[in-house]
């Protein structure tokens, strides 16, 4: 690259060895997502410990309603991704600059007009979903937090836009550092709303609000001082509608993949609140756990995007399929180990979501174990899955690897429901739709890559690509 002002935290990815690069991306993006997860859990505990089992439960229950809606406006985040990558590999300045602003504008938008329809809905829909059937509290306290939660959307979409945008440059530790303070800033407030001014689950909406306020803040500060190609001018923010239709054909289907996939996910939860609170609250503690070991895995997905992104830019074709092995190989890696851990160390993490004087408490740390069981032991396989997704995104379809998850993955889950676990009521056998349909997706994933690559030229550009066979 022949950029300068933020060499020292860009990482040229068309050059040099691989797996360094590789390392040296998402480790940072590993770290980034485990400690916001450790704050998220950070929310739980202290609910679950300094306020009641019907708060934990009614986050709990939540939790894939929330992913529903800010998965659609984080899969545009995706596109960004994608656009920037490309045009930062093809060394075009111009459309560097233009993506920046459009990006930042169609977070503005998005993050407002999706927070104003989950406001509205949201309360209907939790009481669609079961939240509370067994208890009317857990669907007041459910209410109250997503409210609150939404009122902070547009704010959490600056965030995930400006760090897409650095990740497209290679940059994966400024965002960490931003995380790590916001985090911080997150757990004290937590304290100080929940335990000194005896609030609840609104206590901790309102710090994790506060707290993604303080790191979108600083990412904005970090785009408008940096002195590379991606610095972002307030007065330059406007909609390049031609780049805003490259990104929204990459980021719009990943967004309605996520919401179709959270859509799956809420019948799994409504499912799950059919067996009562006990039950919501013992699922809540292993999802809380599980994310981070996905979070690990998913920074290899975000790895696989950016790398091949900008070797599609800068027209290395060469280096593609490494990028694929290297990351599915790391992936593997990281989720079989992280899953066995944490479902051998499971009794135990389990007991720091549940206060040691309930009555329920070994009854939620069972439900809790049996989840883990069969998720975290398989977990890897929605990794390497994840990844092969990534790699056709990072070639710049976008549809094609919606329609496969959604059929091979959502449409699996949603059949599974309606017809096995019918019959079959158990949370055994509600479990157990994961793994089957992340071996499914991956395989037909990865027969989709291998059709897109085989349409790339063998051999490198000389220069780099300025136009693409999938219309980037």
């Amino acid at each position: 690259m022949s950029y300068t002002g933020g060499k020292k935290y860009e990482i040229d990815m068309n050059t040099g060895a691989l797996f360094p690069k590789l390392l040296l991306f998402s480790v940072p993006l590993m770290l980034s997502g485990v400690f916001q997860l450790l704050f998220n859990a950070a929310d739980m505990v202290v609910i679950g410990k300094y306020s009641s089992t019907d708060a934990l439960a009614a986050i709990g229950g939540t939790s894939s309603l929330i992913n529903f809606f800010v998965n659609v406006a984080i899969g545009i985040s995706i596109g960004s991704n994608v656009i920037v990558a490309h045009y930062f590999g093809a060394s075009r300045k111009k459309e560097i600059h233009d993506a920046v602003h459009t990006s930042i504008m169609l977070a503005l938008l998005f993050g407002t007009g999706v927070g104003i329809i989950a406001e509205l809905a949201c309360p209907e829909i939790l009481a669609l979903m079961k939240t509370g059937k067994d208890d009317p509290a857990v669907l007041e306290y459910a209410t109250l937090y997503v409210r609150i939660y939404f009122a902070g959307l547009p704010i959490m979409m600056i965030y995930n836009f400006g760090s897409a945008i650095l990740r497209a440059v290679g940059d994966t530790k400024r965002p960490l550092y931003y995380l790590t303070a916001a985090g911080f800033i997150n757990v004290i407030l937590n304290l100080f709303f929940v335990c000194k001014l005896k609030m609840s689950v609104d206590g901790v909406a309102l710090a994790t609000v506060i707290s993604q306020g303080v790191s979108a803040a600083l990412v904005i500060r970090c785009l408008m001082k940096t002195e590379g190609v991606y610095k972002l001018i307030f007065k330059d923010l406007r909609l390049n509608k031609h780049i805003a239709a490259k990104i929204l054909k990459v980021g719009l289907p990943a967004g309605v993949q996520g919401m179709i996939f959270s859509l799956s996910n809420i019948l799994i939860q409504s499912s799950v609140n059919d067996f009562g609170k006990i039950a919501m609250a013992g699922n809540t503690a292993s999802m809380s756990l599980e994310g981070f070991v996905y979070t690990a895995m998913n920074s290899f997905y975000q790895t696989a995007i950016s790398f091949t992104g900008q070797n599609l830019g800068g027209g290395k074709y060469s280096r593609i399929n490494k990028i694929m092995i290297r990351c599915v190989l790391l992936v593997f890696i990281v989720g079989f180990v992280m899953g066995n851990l944490f479902y051998l160390a499971g009794r135990p993490l389990l007991s720091l979501y549940v206060d040691k004087d309930s009555p329920a408490r070994e009854a939620m740390i069972d439900i809790g174990l049996l989840r883990m069981k069969i998720i975290m032991t398989t977990y890897f396989t929605c990794g390497m899955m994840d990844v092969m997704c990534g790699m056709i995104r990072g070639l710049g379809y976008g549809i094609m690897p919606m329609m496969v998850s959604l059929i091979g993955a959502c449409g699996f889950r949603i059949i599974w429901i309606f017809t096995f676990f019918r019959h079959f009521h158990s949370l055994e056998n509600l479990y157990i739709s994961y793994p089957i349909s992340w071996v499914i997706t991956g395989l037909v994933h990865f027969i989709c890559f291998v059709y897109v690559r085989s349409k790339l030229p063998k051999k490198d550009a000389e220069t780099a690509v300025t136009s693409y066979s999938t219309g980037i």
